[in-house]
């Protein structure tokens, strides 16, 4: 597991209601597109494991995903399939972060993003793998994955047959055998390869 990040950034920026910001789902072939802002109430106090989620097994992460629920502000962005398709998933991930700022209970004074850009007119610093880096970016890149995931699972429910609960959207084989076989929906990005060649 890499390097646990800390607050040296926050820190650095010393000033009160930072917001970490990141998404998850840019790549999925279905499914909406989710960012999460979260900011620290105190930089002090016990915590748990907070670092980039892709690098956290589920149960830690879902124990962290908790104790950020319960001791730090939290916002959910997302944006849907269709919106993806009109806007791509780019401008489709700014957005959601956007979305997600709005969300907070208090409006952050500065915002740090996982990435190499701010979303537009967002006053704050975009930092390149920032989820190994920041631990607000880390908490968002937690949020953003468990709430994502959840979503997924529900839409798996009531459309068992893509394993989305196990695959997330994501082009597994498994996926891609149950897409020829049983067709897409309404949860499917058609501007995404290999979707668009169905249509």
């Amino acid at each position: 597991m890499k390097a646990v990040p800390n607050f040296d950034i926050e820190l650095e920026i010393n000033t009160a209601f930072i917001a970490g910001v990141d998404e998850a789902g840019r790549g999925p072939l279905c499914g909406p597109v989710v960012a999460a802002a979260v900011i620290f109430k105190s930089m002090t106090g016990e915590m748990p494991l907070i670092t980039d989620s892709k690098q956290m097994p589920h149960t830690k992460r879902q124990i962290a995903f908790d104790w950020i629920n319960k001791n730090c502000l939290v916002g959910i962005g997302q944006c849907s399939p269709k919106e993806i398709d009109e806007l791509n998933i780019l401008h489709a991930s700014m957005l959601a972060m956007k979305r997600a700022i709005a969300a907070l209970p208090q409006t952050p004074n500065f915002v740090l993003v996982d990435g190499n850009r701010l979303p537009p007119d967002v006053v704050g610093r975009a930092v390149v793998k920032g989820d190994a880096k920041s631990v607000s970016i880390a908490a968002a890149s937690i949020i953003a994955k468990e709430t994502r995931d959840k979503i997924m699972c529900d839409l798996s429910i009531k459309h068992p047959n893509y394993c989305w609960d196990k695959n997330a959207g994501y082009p597994t084989t498994e996926h891609l055998r149950a897409i020829k076989e049983f067709g897409i929906n309404e949860h499917y990005r058609k501007s995404f390869k290999p979707i668009k060649d169905l249509l």
